[in-house]
């Protein structure tokens, strides 16, 4: 069995978790503990060592990365829970972490468990997913984001990006010094985690990086810096054009 904690200052929230668990979770995951701060959890994690955390980002000594930062050990899974914050929610889907929105919504709270259920992370990885949220969340001014493949866990530097390419529900990454990675995400979720600015949608199936734009050609293709040109869309040139080389 699952031996979960669940790390937040509000009443309401412990309760409203343990009440799930015990709904619909009964046989797989027992709740061993609660607190309501950094220092409580982490006192807790260190004497019952829990596979899993539903952790609050903001509690009332630090955040949720402090108390993970703090751990010696990081052999569990985290299910962040948090009130609606739109800068740790990217934070969290930077990282590739599961996250639950206040009040929590009871599919959401199934499907975030069942993949806990499931989950066969390793902590290596685990505490590289947590780095890339955690510094993004810190606002590290170098970014990184996490690709997960079907067997595989990819840490990119947002540099090292050229272009992404849509293929229906499929988005594949073309990365410096790297085969292309194919992750089973839509490229508007995933322009949604990449740099503004710095990433531009110039056509309904590609994401360019425009520091490796080196010119537009009159075909209406972007030319970058490998040998390797983009389309542009009608509708999205101007806009394109005035992102790229303004």
């Amino acid at each position: 069995m699952i031996k979960a904690l669940v790390i937040d200052d509000k009443d309401f929230v412990r309760n409203d978790v343990r009440e799930k668990l015990e709904q619909f979770y009964p046989a797989e995951i027992s709740l061993i503990g609660e607190a309501e701060n950094v220092a409580q959890g982490i006192d807790l994690i260190e004497e019952l060592e829990p596979d899993l955390l539903f952790l609050d980002i903001q509690l009332p000594d630090g955040t949720g990365f402090d108390l993970i930062d703090k751990c010696h050990s990081r052999n569990f899974d985290v299910i962040f829970v948090t009130g609606f914050d739109s800068h740790a929610v990217k934070a969290f889907k930077v990282g590739a972490l599961d996250y639950l929105l206040k009040p929590i919504d009871e599919e959401e709270f199934k499907n975030a468990v069942s993949k806990a259920i499931s989950s066969n992370t390793k902590e290596e990885h685990f505490k590289k997913l947590i780095q890339v949220s955690m510094d993004y969340f810190n606002k590290v001014e170098k970014k990184r984001i996490v690709l997960k493949t079907s067997n595989t866990v990819y840490v990119v530097e947002e540099d090292d990006i050229i272009y992404c390419k849509s293929d229906g529900s499929y988005t594949t990454f073309y990365v410096q010094e790297s085969e292309k990675i194919i992750i089973s995400k839509p490229i508007k979720a995933m322009e949604e985690l990449l740099s503004e600015g710095t990433f531009i949608r110039c056509h309904h199936s590609y994401i360019v990086n425009k520091n490796y734009v080196s010119r537009y050609n009159k075909k209406g293709t972007l030319s970058l810096k490998q040998k390797i040109e983009v389309p542009v869309s009608a509708r999205r040139k101007d806009l394109t054009l005035k992102l790229i080389f303004k």
